[in-house]
């Protein structure tokens, strides 16, 4: 495994964390893997200053060279696997707190399904859960993992990204003051769903949903669907109007918006 520990920052993560800070790594997410099945408490935080072998949705590489954001979360619900899908609507909302946080303020920060963030309607974070299932279909942990372009961002994305110091977000943004940003913010919505369920999660992504009521192409593993992005249901899935007028609930897909 290519990892190497960082030196211990100058940072301040609420008690609920417990943060291991890593100067290179494969990717972070497998370094949390390691630690999640060796028995890490749920908050255990692993941060990379770069990744070699980063990866995104359906192991996309995940371009990470350093001055950008990569974090992995060790969770640990205590839940079904399917509500466990909810917290990268939770992240979601934490990350784009963050950044509203340290940004000037109107800067349109908004959410494209089902795990982005975006910038000027440009992608400026992405979200990768991973799961591990115990002995009767129970859930033993979910890594929680973020990317966040502060400092650079591909050229040749899918779909069309950006970066923080890009979009002005102000010079002194880095990945230390946005991590305990996005610490902070992760706890007050992950607290509400724990709490509330996800209805006040669904309710405030759909508030500043990027796409909702436009149309779209939905990218399925072995199809295409081209219709008009309704609504999410109850349970985050995406709720897609076709072109006849029915109605098709889509739990998964990559989404791609009219030019």
């Amino acid at each position: 495994m290519n990892a190497a520990p960082a030196s211990q920052p100058d940072i301040k993560l609420p008690p609920a964390y417990r943060l291991i800070a890593m100067d290179s790594v494969g990717s972070s997410n497998d370094e949390a893997k390691i630690l999640a099945d060796a028995g890490a408490d749920e908050g255990t935080l692993v941060w990379a200053q770069e990744q070699t072998k980063g990866r995104g949705r359906q192991g996309r590489t995940w371009h990470s060279p350093r001055g950008n954001l990569y974090l992995s979360l060790v969770l640990r619900p205590d839940c079904p696997l399917a509500d466990a899908a909810q917290l990268g609507f939770v992240a979601a909302l934490a990350m784009g707190d963050a950044i509203g946080s340290i940004a000037p303020p109107m800067l349109e920060v908004t959410y494209k399904w089902p795990n982005d963030v975006l910038v000027h309607e440009r992608k400026v974070a992405g979200l990768l859960l991973e799961s591990k299932s115990a002995a009767g279909g129970a859930l033993e942990w979910l890594i929680l993992g973020i990317g966040v372009n502060i400092q650079s961002h591909p050229d040749d994305a899918r779909f069309p990204a950006t970066n923080l110091i890009f979009e002005s977000v102000g010079p002194e943004v880095n990945d230390a003051l946005l991590l305990e940003a996005f610490s902070r913010h992760f706890l007050t919505w992950v607290n509400r769903w724990t709490e509330d369920g996800f209805a006040p999660i669904r309710r405030a992504w759909l508030s500043h949903a990027h796409g909702v009521g436009e149309a779209i192409e939905v990218r399925l593993a072995k199809d295409t669907l081209r219709g008009t992005f309704r609504d999410l249901d109850e349970t985050g899935a995406l709720i897609l109007e076709l072109p006849d007028a029915s109605r098709r609930v889509v739990t998964a897909g990559d989404v791609l918006f009219a030019a």
